[in-house]
């Protein structure tokens, strides 16, 4: 939706994107409040949360050494690990998570439409009630949207929702977006027709995606988001070159999936 030709790079040709300042962040954040629920609840603390950021930063690190040079030096990087602590402090403004005991945290979820298509993500916490009501929450470090995006950014969650409404059979109850940085909430209580409507835009989107692998016509979509592309060199509305297809000319795995927490991009 936001740029066909930015989806051909990313899915199909699998292009390489550096990691940012941002998104590592991002990730960072993410991991910290996953380990935080692995403590017991009277533990999850703010403290708690803080002293998790550096030892979680260095797992991150270590896995992916490239994370490790965004850095000048150790001042920059103490400067980044400080607002990283900022956004956990920040979670603990929202919510109490003493007060809470998620089914599942970082859950891939996938079901198969009755159309074939296979719809597949990452879903950062299922909160489930003691009466069985299921509540999807989603962690941003990014700002929150203004009210005009709100719907767009809804997208992510209810795609999330429609899958888990096609596993089990049931309507989430409450989908929580939560922009931490920002201490602002965004819920939304979806119902089936709402769900309905969601898997038809995404059957959409897919139809869209096959003509554009029959055509080969991946246009661009310039924007304002254009500024933080990684592929400005290959884009033709920049003067760029897009490379050769490579030779199946269509997505890995035959369907799309929904973009996960990991990478979790601000701005």
């Amino acid at each position: 939706m936001t740029c066909p030709l930015l989806y051909r790079f990313r899915v199909i040709d699998r292009l390489p994107e550096p990691p940012s300042t941002a998104t590592a962040r991002g990730t960072l954040v993410h991991a910290v409040l996953e380990r935080l629920f692995d403590l017991p609840a009277a533990g999850r603390t703010p403290e708690a949360a803080r002293a998790l950021v550096d030892p979680e930063w260095d797992r991150l690190a270590a896995a992916e050494p490239e994370l490790a040079e965004l850095f000048g030096d150790d001042a920059e990087r103490a400067d980044w690990l400080a607002s990283a602590n900022a956004i956990v402090d920040a979670y603990f403004t929202l919510e109490d998570p003493r007060r809470l005991e998620p089914a599942e945290r970082e859950s891939y979820v996938e079901t198969t439409l009755d159309s074939g298509l296979r719809l597949r993500g990452y879903i950062d916490r299922l909160d489930v009630a003691p009466g069985g009501e299921i509540r999807i929450v989603d962690y941003k470090t990014g700002r929150a949207p203004r009210e005009a995006y709100e719907a767009s950014a809804l997208f992510q969650m209810k795609f999330y929702a429609l899958v888990i409404w096609r596993l089990r059979g049931q309507v989430p109850r409450l989908l929580q977006l939560m922009y931490l940085a920002e201490g602002e909430v965004l819920r939304y209580a979806p119902d089936a027709s709402d769900l309905l409507a969601t898997e038809r835009k995404v059957a959409a989107l897919w139809q869209a995606i096959e003509r554009a692998r029959t055509s080969g016509d991946w246009r661009p979509r310039p924007s304002r988001l254009c500024d933080w592309c990684n592929h400005k060199a290959l884009c033709p509305e920049f003067g760029g070159t897009p490379p050769p297809l490579p030779p199946e000319g269509g997505p890995a795995e035959g369907g799309p999936a929904a973009s996960g927490q990991q990478g979790d991009e601000e701005g």
